[in-house]
């Protein structure tokens, strides 16, 4: 694994130590998966700054811990062993994190699935996941949500960002409306800086 190009919190390193110091193979890719979502929330942040004003500590915080949940799921092919659906691992996230006190970056793990579930994509869907809005709400949020989108823990998308057509793709098998989100996304943080 190559070195970040920013510098990790030791916050987040114990954080993240907390709950994968005996699962080597779950935490590299988590932290992989992290740092590839970090590094290109901060290319995007950069090269968008006199347009937007965002906190750069939060959006390391809460890229680097936007998946903490997937431990307590079961997704045994990125050493994930527990019992929970994958699905579930944004909420479960949010739970880990506000029990660690880390109030303000904890919603980010429920807003950052998908391009945001809806409590009426939830009911409509039967999603296993507590009714409430999981959208992303602040600028950081929403930046954190798109950059998410290029990288996976597929061995294929690990490091190297999904093309765009292909995000689109499976965005559209959740309607368009999901879509058109993404897409809005798109318009605001551009694509610029994502394949360089």
């Amino acid at each position: 694994m190559t070195s970040p190009e920013f510098e990790i919190p030791e916050q987040v390193t114990s954080l993240i130590d907390r709950y994968y110091a005996d699962h080597p193979e779950a935490r590299r890719y988590l932290v992989q998966h992290s740092i590839k979502v970090t590094e290109l929330s901060l290319k995007i942040a950069s090269f968008h700054q006199k347009k937007f004003d965002l906190d750069l500590d939060f959006l390391i915080r809460g890229a680097m811990l936007h998946d903490i949940g997937i431990i307590q799921t079961y997704a045994p092919e990125i050493g994930c062993h527990g019992t929970y659906p994958y699905l579930a691992h944004g909420y479960l996230g949010r739970q880990m994190l506000e029990e660690a006190g880390q109030m303000k970056v904890a919603p980010v793990c429920e807003r950052h699935i998908g391009v945001g579930l809806t409590l009426k994509d939830i009911i409509t869907h039967h999603y296993p996941l507590p009714e409430r809005d999981m959208v992303p709400i602040t600028m950081e949020e929403k930046l954190i949500c798109y950059a998410d989108k290029f990288y996976s823990k597929t061995p294929q998308h690990l490091t190297v960002p999904k093309p765009i057509d292909k995000i689109r793709k499976k965005i559209m098998k959740y309607g368009m409306d999901k879509l058109e989100v993404f897409e809005e996304l798109v318009r605001l943080f551009g694509t610029e800086v994502i394949y360089k």
